[in-house]
């Protein structure tokens, strides 16, 4: 999978409802990535493999692929400095229960459906 058409289709994809629960009021087209950064790893991490990073301070998940940090939300934290503090695990992700909490689950199924359907009319 190329990595261009991947965030792509991704941005294209991000709506309200794949977004972090706390922060769907604040989500807007004119800020998509805000609240997708975990469902977000997990498709990346779908497609492309790899590990998923973590930063406490502001509660952020990306990608490392082969050596190499794909943060396709980063841009919602405009000017804030994201540093790796632990690598956390596809499982943590989708059955923890903050993920439960913040229907991870659901919300990552629902974004790789839109993902996967934009990829597939790209096909055509």
């Amino acid at each position: 999978m190329d990595t261009e058409n991947l965030k792509f289709a991704l941005e294209r994809s991000w709506c309200r409802a794949t977004c972090y629960p706390g922060l769907m009021d604040d989500w807007s087209e004119e800020n998509p990535s805000l609240g997708q950064c975990a469902v977000t790893c997990l498709v990346v991490q779908d497609y492309l493999g790899g590990d998923i990073l973590y930063c406490k301070h502001l509660h952020h998940y990306w990608n490392e692929v082969d050596g190499e940090e794909i943060d396709f939300t980063r841009d919602q934290f405009k000017d804030k400095t994201v540093c790796m503090d632990e690598k956390r695990t596809r499982d943590y992700l989708l059955n923890s229960k903050g993920a439960r909490e913040a229907r991870t689950p659901e919300r990552y199924e629902f974004l790789k459906e839109r993902v996967e359907l934009f990829l597939d009319e790209k096909k055509d």
